[in-house]
C-alpha cells in the first residue's frame, strides 16, 4: 500500500465494504489539476498512514467479494468528485459506469435473429487499426459477417507504420486501452509503440478478429448499388483484383493515415538518405551521422531527445515553436507495488483509469474556450488558460535558463493548447546540447547536399527527416467512394472540407460509415480508444436495428447533417482551435476546424450511445436478399 495512490485507494476501499465514509473527513482528497497527481492526494501524514493501515487491514480478511459492484449514478457522482476533489457534473455518472465496466455498454438483440435476417449484411470495414479491431469484435460479438482488408501485413494501422525511435503515447496507457478484454500489463504509464502494437495484435487475436482481415489488401473504389442496396467495391491484394459485394461499408483508417508529402523546392534532388518520420527505415543507424529534422511537432519532439546523443550533429529546422506540459517521470517504469495494486485490489486500476480519463480529457476542455470577458485574448482565452501558459513558460525558462536565445526561439505567439498537446520527455534538455542546433530562419530550397535558408546559409546534412505530420483533411475520401449517382466523396466533401453526422454519416452514401472521421478527432485530450468504442456501440446500434426491422438502407437526412455540421462549426468558434493568431492542421484552407471535435468526451458519449434512426432515411426490405 506504500505505493499506491490514495485517491483510488479510497474508491478501493468503498467497492470492497460498502462503506461512504471513507468518502468523507478526514479522507477527503484534496484538488490537484497536475496530469500526474501527488499520490498523496494532498492528505496529511497521519491521514496517510491510517489509510494505508486500514487499507491492509481490509484486504486481508477472507472475502467472498467487494460489497459493492455497480455504484448507482448518486454515489458514482459522490465517489467521483471525492475522487478528484472536485464537483462532477452529474451527467457523468452513466458514461463513467459504462466505461469502467461497471455495466454492460454492448447492444444486444432484442432476440437471437434467423440465419436467413443475416443474410447480405455483412460489412467490410477498410483498416485494421484501433477502430477496425474495435468494431471486428463487436461485430463478431453480435454474429454478423465482417470482412477486414488492411494494406499492411499485420493489425496496429499508424501504431504499426509509425517506428521512429522514441514512438509512443501522450496519453496514459490505463485510459489508452479497451474498456473490454483483458487486462494489459503496461510496462509504463506511458509506453513506447512497441508495447502498444504488442496490446493491439493480442487485441485482435483475443477477440477473434484476425481470421477475418485480409491483408496486403487495398480497396481501391466502391459504388453504391442502388437497385441491390448493397456497396461494390475493388480490392486489389496479393492475387490481383476482384469485386467484392457487401451490405455495409465501413472506413476504420481514421486521420493519421497518410504521410504528408513535402513539397519544399529542390527535395527531389537531396543525394543523402531523405524519409518521412512515419517511414522509418528499418535498421537504420544514426551513429555520428549529421541529421536534420523538419518540424517540432509531436513526432519530431519524440525523435529529437531518443537520437540526440547517438549523432555527430543534428539540426531543428521550426516553423511554430509548441507549448509544451511537464510531466515528471515521463518515462519510468511502472514500479512492481504499483502493479500489483493494479493487477490484484479490487477496482484500483478501474478507478486509477478514471483518474486519466478526467486529467487528459474533460478536466482540461472548460479552459479552452473562450471567455469574452478576458482582457488578454491574444495570450490567452481565459483566466485559468493564462495561468496554464505561465506555468509552462516557468517550465521553459528553467529548463533553458542558461540558453535566453533558445528560450527566445522556443516561445509560442499564441495561446497555451492552440496546437496538439505536447508532454515533455527530454525536449529541452536535447535542446541545450552541443550538437543541437535549433533553427527558425525559413527553408529556402533543400540541396544535394543539405538545406538553404533564407538568411543564405546553407547547413549540410547526411539524413533528412520530413516530421511534417499527415494528409489530415481526406480522410475517407482518398478511398474513391462513389454514393448515390455516383457522386465521389471527394466532390461531396470539397477536396478538404469533410463533415459527417456525428462524425460518421454522410447524406448521398447509405449504409456507410466512418469511424474517426470529420470533428472527432481530440484536440482536449482523451483516447481514441474511447472514440472507437463509442463510435461501434453506435454502428453496432444501427446494424441491429436494421436488421429486426427488416431495413434494406440506411442514409442520414440532409437536414439532421446540416444541423449537426451548423453545431460543431458554432461551437468551434468558442474554442481554442479558431483563435486567429496561430496556423493548425485542426483547420482547413478555408480556416474551418474540421479534424478534431468541441464537445465533452460525456457529450458524445450520450450521442451515439442509441442510435436515433428518426435523423435517417430508410428503405425497407421487400424480401429477403439472398445475394
Amino acid at each position: 500500500m506504500r505505493v499506491a495512490d490514495l485517491r483510488v485507494l479510497l474508491m478501493s476501499l468503498v467497492h470492497q465494504t460498502g462503506d461512504t465514509r471513507w468518502l468523507e473527513p478526514p479522507y477527503t482528497p484534496c484538488r490537484d489539476v497536475r496530469l500526474i497527481a501527488d499520490p498523496s492526494a494532498g492528505l496529511p501524514e497521519a491521514v496517510q498512514s491510517d489509510l494505508r493501515e486500514r487499507a491492509i487491514e481490509v484486504f486481508s480478511q477472507p472475502s467472498s467479494g467487494p460489497a459493492l459492484t455497480n455504484p448507482d449514478d448518486q454515489l458514482m457522482i459522490r465517489m467521483m468528485s471525492a475522487c478528484l476533489g472536485e464537483a462532477v457534473p452529474p451527467e457523468y455518472a452513466p458514461a463513467i459506469r459504462d466505461e469502467l465496466g461497471f455495466t454492460d455498454r454492448d447492444i444486444h438483440w432484442s432476440k437471437p435473429p434467423e440465419k436467413a435476417a443475416l443474410v447480405g449484411r455483412d460489412v467490410l470495414i477498410v483498416g485494421a487499426g484501433v477502430n477496425g479491431i474495435v468494431l471486428g469484435a463487436k461485430l463478431g460479438q453480435l454474429g454478423i459477417g465482417y470482412t477486414i482488408v488492411e494494406k499492411n501485413k499485420d493489425v496496429g494501422g499508424t501504431w504499426l507504420e509509425n517506428s521512429y525511435p522514441g514512438c509512443g503515447v501522450d496519453t496514459p496507457n490505463h485510459a489508452y486501452s479497451l474498456s473490454f478484454g483483458q487486462r494489459y500489463r503496461w510496462s509504463r504509464y506511458f509506453s513506447l509503440r512497441d508495447e502498444i502494437q504488442d496490446y493491439l495484435e493480442c487485441c485482435a487475436t483475443e477477440f477473434g478478429v484476425r481470421s477475418h482481415i485480409r491483408f496486403q489488401t487495398t480497396l481501391t473504389g466502391a459504388q453504391w448499388i442502388e437497385s441491390d442496396h448493397c456497396w461494390e467495391t475493388e480490392l486489389e491484394g496479393p492475387d490481383g483484383k476482384e469485386r467484392f459485394r457487401s451490405g455495409y461499408l465501413v472506413s476504420a483508417i481514421g486521420q493519421f493515415n497518410q504521410p504528408r508529402k513535402p513539397t519544399i523546392p529542390g527535395c527531389e534532388t537531396f543525394q543523402g538518405e531523405a524519409f518521412h518520420s512515419a517511414h522509418w527505415p528499418a535498421g537504420l543507424d544514426l551513429t555520428n551521422q549529421r541529421v536534420s529534422i523538419i518540424g517540432t511537432g509531436a513526432s519530431a519532439m519524440q525523435i529529437v531527445p531518443s537520437i540526440a546523443k547517438q549523432v555527430e550533429s543534428l539540426t531543428i529546422y521550426q516553423r511554430t515553436p509548441q507549448w509544451v506540459r511537464p510531466i515528471p517521470d515521463y518515462g519510468e517504469s511502472i514500479p512492481e507495488g504499483a502493479q500489483w495494486l493494479l493487477e490484484h485490489l479490487p477496482y484500483y486500476v478501474e478507478w486509477f483509469r478514471f483518474t486519466m480519463f478526467w486529467r487528459y480529457g474533460d478536466g482540461l476542455l472548460p479552459y479552452l474556450r473562450k471567455d469574452p470577458d478576458w482582457p488578454h485574448p491574444e495570450r490567452a482565452l481565459n483566466r485559468v488558460n493564462d495561468r496554464h501558459r505561465q506555468e509552462m513558460v516557468d517550465f521553459m525558462s528553467d529548463q533553458l535558463q542558461d540558453h535566453p536565445d533558445l528560450a527566445a526561439r522556443s516561445l509560442p505567439d499564441y495561446p497555451a493548447y492552440g496546437k496538439r498537446i505536447l508532454l515533455d520527455n527530454g525536449w529541452y534538455r536535447a535542446l541545450t546540447l552541443p550538437q543541437v542546433h535549433l533553427i527558425t530562419d525559413p527553408i529556402d530550397q533543400i540541396t544535394e547536399s543539405g538545406i538553404l535558408t533564407t538568411d543564405n546559409v546553407h547547413r549540410s546534412t547526411d539524413v533528412l527527416i520530413y516530421a511534417i505530420g499527415f494528409e489530415m483533411m481526406q480522410m475517407a475520401s482518398r478511398l474513391n467512394i462513389k454514393g448515390r449517382g455516383g457522386v465521389d466523396l471527394k466532390d461531396t466533401w470539397d477536396g478538404d472540407n469533410p463533415t459527417a453526422y456525428l462524425g460518421m454519416t454522410v447524406p448521398g452514401y447509405p449504409n456507410f460509415f466512418c469511424l474517426l472521421g470529420p470533428n472527432t478527432g481530440l484536440g482536449h485530450g482523451g483516447s481514441a480508444m474511447f472514440q472507437a468504442e463509442c463510435q461501434t456501440r453506435y454502428v453496432t446500434a444501427c446494424l441491429v436495428r436494421m436488421i429486426e426491422e427488416n431495413l434494406a438502407s440506411l442514409e442520414v437526412r440532409r437536414d439532421a447533417h446540416d444541423n449537426y455540421v451548423a453545431r460543431v462549426d458554432k461551437e468551434h468558434q468558442q474554442m481554442i482551435w479558431s483563435h486567429p493568431g496561430m496556423t493548425t492542421y485542426y483547420r482547413n484552407t478555408r480556416g474551418r476546424v474540421v479534424t478534431v471535435m468541441p464537445w465533452r468526451l460525456v457529450d458524445y458519449w450520450e450521442m451515439t450511445h442509441e442510435a436515433d434512426l428518426s435523423c435517417y432515411h430508410v428503405e425497407r426490405r421487400t424480401t429477403r436478399t439472398t445475394r
